[in-house]
């Protein structure tokens, strides 16, 4: 599993994501657009997400 705290990158923001690494990634593609306006997932978004998961349970 899998935890994702969008402040992270998106400081203020108070959302995280728990699951697997795909579950976590289309979450917080789907809330960077809803949430944030980011109407584009970048790879270099998609890196920094990645490199901020951290392992749980």
């Amino acid at each position: 599993m899998k935890k994702f705290r969008c402040g992270d990158l998106m400081p203020g923001c108070a959302v995280t994501f728990t699951g697997t690494e795909a579950e976590v990634l289309a979450a917080v593609g789907a809330h960077a657009h809803r949430d944030h306006g980011i109407a584009d997932v970048t790879p270099e978004l998609v890196d920094a997400v990645r490199g901020a998961l951290v392992t749980v349970g």
